[in-house]
């Protein structure tokens, strides 16, 4: 079995990252407490120099190499801005592969940094494949996202914050995509307070963790979720030994849930998280986290692509019950839609867009369909809606 991070490794990091990074809060939440009826603490990671916990490893690991070394990355996000910074800092020359589909902010962001960027493929398996071709070629040194003790030592550096902070916790959650953050956070606490339940977050989509675990060896899968951040196609040994290890429980979230997540966090704590750095808010609303005492959730990262974060809290709004969308079939007549949006008006329902189509093999003549986006409180009133309608004798379609 592949060496374990050790405690005084963790600490040795975040002796060395004092003064580096931005200490970054871990407060409780009145909302989310009262909420789950229990104290829940939030680690706001999303903070961090370059907007997630990703610069802490790729530090600790940038220092330990002799000075003036060329270091190579690949990524579509946190870890190329958290490697280029860090070889900023110390000197270092960075050359960073990242997929051509890579959003313009997190390009831009990596190359605010002063990293060079080269774009290869659509996917980040083949910039990692790219970068290692590369790193051999130049003698550069090639910066893994997970796959190192130094990288490990550094996002464990987490899991003494919070411990420091929340004196009396029971239970921290924390994201799982290939492991780096999850097997060092979790070693931090086992190796200082064994008795606090670890607990390891899941995408629904992106389950080479949980496969992993369940074979005793890294799985390799098709990750398929918005969180692309723990997309991951597969572990390494050493996280997924980390994992074995120090983790007590894992869990996995569907995107409905993490994009009901990214919503209540910028509603409730007025934070903008991406799905990947929700996915562990979206366990504790699911109720996945173990007792009834203080739970810790590590909010990893927030670099959204404000294109994206749009339809994602839309997705969120759905999700959670507060959008209603509704086929209503009405007969092509004067005054038939305004019958229908008088009735809607009527209980006092907010109409968020209207389409109205005439056109479609599936309307029988004369009959048109109206698609209705209402605003709604929680999944009741939109039962309430949905049965007033039939009431008034409207033929209604919906989403389940």
């Amino acid at each position: 079995m592949t060496e374990l991070v050790t405690l005084p490794e963790i600490e040795a990091a975040a002796r060395l990252l004092d003064g580096v990074i931005r200490p970054t809060p871990t407060v409780m939440s009145d909302s989310l407490s009262n909420r789950l009826d229990r104290p829940v603490w939030l680690k706001h990671e999303q903070q961090q120099r370059t907007g997630s916990f990703k610069f802490r490893g790729a530090y600790n690991m940038l220092s330990d190499l002799p000075a003036g070394t060329h270091v190579v990355a690949a990524s579509a996000g946190n870890h190329a801005q958290g490697v280029a910074l860090a070889a900023r800092l110390l000197g270092m020359k960075a050359t960073i592969f990242m997929p051509v589909t890579v959003s313009l902010p997190k390009l831009e962001a990596t190359e605010s940094y002063g990293a060079e960027i080269e774009l290869v493929g659509s996917l980040v398996d083949e910039c990692l494949t790219s970068a290692a071709v590369f790193a051999q070629q130049e003698g550069a040194v090639l910066v893994p996202p997970f796959d190192d003790r130094r990288i490990l030592a550094g996002a464990g550096t987490i899991g003494l914050e919070v411990m420091e902070a929340v004196v009396d916790l029971e239970c921290i959650l924390t994201p799982i995509g290939g492991g780096g953050l999850c097997s060092g956070v979790s070693a931090a606490v086992k190796l200082s307070r064994p008795e606090v339940t670890t607990v390891g977050v899941m995408a629904e989509g992106a389950s080479s963790m949980q496969r992993s675990i369940d074979v005793g060896e890294p799985v390799t899968v098709v990750p398929r979720t918005m969180a692309d951040g723990i997309a991951i196609g597969a572990p390494a040994a050493l996280t997924l030994n980390h994992i074995l290890t120090y983790v007590d429980r894992t869990v996995s979230v569907g995107d409905g849930a993490i994009a009901t997540a990214v919503l209540l966090a910028a509603e409730r704590t007025k934070s903008i998280l991406e799905p990947a750095g929700a996915a562990s808010l979206a366990a504790a609303l699911e109720g996945l986290a173990p007792g009834d005492g203080a739970v810790a959730v590590v909010l990893s990262g927030g670099n959204m692509d404000p294109l994206l974060l749009g339809r994602i809290l839309e997705y969120g709004l759905t999700a959670s019950g507060r959008f209603l969308r509704l086929w209503i079939s009405l007969g092509d007549l004067p005054g038939a839609l305004s019958d229908l949006t008088r009735t809607v008006a009527d209980m006092g329902v907010n109409i968020v867009s209207v389409e109205h189509h005439r056109r479609g093999t599936h309307l029988p003549v004369g009959q048109v369909e109206v698609e209705l986006t209402l605003e709604t409180r929680n999944e009741s009133h939109q039962r309430e809606i949905i049965g007033h309608l039939q009431e008034a004798g409207f033929e209604v379609g919906h989403e389940d």
